[in-house]
């Protein structure tokens, strides 16, 4: 009897992740298409556009997007387990609150794209390839801006499940960027500079449509409350996430960038900085794809926290991690059997894309490990365990992954490939500690911490630190 009813527990649970999951996946790769895009377009120009395009991106999202993403997840945790507690006003209160603190952010990073080029040259890349990545980058900066504002959006939305209005923009955004990002790089010869702004503008589409539902749509009428002195009140409290939420990123998404920059201090730096851009764009693609799976994971563990239903949290994360090994599972065995044209899709140069082929196996690791990866974050997030987060990223990333990459890289003369294996066993260890932190995670414990944390205010509580 007891089997029959968790079954039935698990049925019910799959069917809502699903209906979340299955367009948050379109959304979030709707959204991250739009760097690939740009680098497959820039990348046919020839070597040196695919080699600067991949260290620009490489550095912008090292110190640029990575930044707001992880700053932005503390939403997560603050607007799911309010919206979970039935404190609507809330929502609005944090999103408010988000908004606010990251847009300051953009200027200190948007002057560090400026200077670009040297920091480059300085750390012994090619100086055409700097200059070139130099310009791109400052193209970006518009984009850095409506990045704050629709990263906070988005986490508002999603814990809501309100999945349509970001499906709708998403989706137009991508389809608006595909044609005008072509237009402006071969119709009118602006080279790297058109994929930049084509970036730019879709950015801020997307924006402007989700400021417009927001603002007028009557879903959002309980949650857009607009009172100062909450979102105020709000600021110690998002920062608190916030910090350890964007450790917890800019650490994973850093060790990335690094690769792209060790890869550009060997021999041929053009082919290597080439090829592990590839291999890195076509994982974080995959990985936005499971991050899909990973917001349902997150909004569905916070929502049912913060109502105080730690068993359903629990079930969760059982579906949700049966769905990530079922696509890992399908997406690395098709990548598998296309190794040797997949290079086509990024560059026409038979170098690279034979390297791209003999790469291939690692890569099909790199999914599966990189999908139970996504997956377990966001039950990280929905739990409010950013910090954790941080301490295990630190270990896995900068104490086994890049010391073992560098080895294999430069002592064993492995290049590229061993750069990737090192990566490979440090995320393979981070998935380790993040699963066996799921599996002995008091589920009771955390939904009180959720209620006492909601409502903190309401009851006059102090309370000193978040026990994780």
């Amino acid at each position: 009897m007891e089997d029959r009813e968790a079954k039935g527990w698990f049925m019910k649970e799959l069917k809502k992740v699903s209906l979340l999951a299955a367009p948050m996946v379109v959304v979030s790769v709707s959204q991250n298409l739009l760097p690939p895009i740009s680098l497959m377009m820039a990348g046919h120009l020839g070597e040196l556009h695919l080699s600067a395009v991949s260290v620009a991106t490489s550095f912008t999202n090292a110190t640029g997007f990575a930044l707001l993403f992880g700053l932005a997840g503390a939403l997560e945790t603050l607007c799911g387990q309010a919206y979970g507690a039935g404190q609507y006003h809330k929502l609005g209160s944090y999103t408010y609150c988000a908004i606010i603190s990251l847009l300051p952010v953009c200027v200190p990073v948007s002057i560090l794209w400026i200077f670009m080029a040297r920091l480059l040259i300085l750390v012994g890349l090619d100086p055409h390839i700097s200059m070139a990545a130099c310009k791109y980058s400052i193209g970006l900066i518009p984009a850095l801006f409506g990045y704050a504002i629709l990263q906070s959006l988005f986490r508002y939305f999603q814990s809501q499940s309100l999945i349509l209005p970001m499906l709708l923009s998403s989706c137009a955004a991508l389809c608006f960027h595909v044609p005008f990002c072509w237009v402006l790089i071969y119709k009118w010869e602006l080279g790297n500079i058109g994929g930049a702004i084509a970036i730019d503008v879709a950015y801020w589409l997307n924006v402007i449509f989700l400021v417009s539902y927001f603002l007028f749509s009557s879903s959002c009428e309980k949650t857009r409350i607009l009172c100062w002195r909450d979102i105020f009140s709000s600021i110690s409290e998002f920062w608190r996430f916030a910090v350890s939420s964007s450790v917890m990123v800019c650490l994973e998404w850093w060790t990335f960038e690094l690769l792209v920059l060790l890869a550009g201090l060997l021999k041929n730096s053009k082919l290597e900085t080439s090829v592990l851009s590839i291999c890195i764009t076509t994982t974080s693609l995959h990985y936005f794809v499971q991050y899909g799976i990973s917001v349902a994971a997150s909004t569905r563990v916070s929502n049912e926290l913060g109502s105080g239903n730690p068993q359903a949290a629990r079930t969760v994360v059982h579906v949700v991690l049966v769905i990530s090994i079922t696509e890992a599972a399908i997406t690395s065995t098709t990548l598998f059997f296309t190794r040797y044209i997949f290079g086509y899709a990024f560059s026409n140069d038979k170098e690279v894309v034979d390297y791209v082929t003999e790469v291939a196996p690692l890569l099909c690791l790199s999914v599966i490990v990189d999908s139970l990866l996504a997956v377990l974050c966001g039950i990280a997030r929905g739990c409010g365990w950013q910090r954790i987060g941080a301490f295990i990223n630190l270990g896995a990333y900068y104490f086994v992954g890049l010391p073992l990459s560098v080895v294999l890289c430069f002592v064993l003369h492995l290049r590229g490939k061993g750069l990737w294996i090192g990566l490979l066993v440090g995320t393979t260890v981070q998935v380790a500690m993040f699963a066996l932190i799921t599996a002995f995670t008091n589920w009771q414990k955390q939904a009180n911490m959720a209620k006492d944390r909601i409502f903190r205010g309401q009851f006059q509580q102090v309370i000193d630190g978040i026990e994780l």
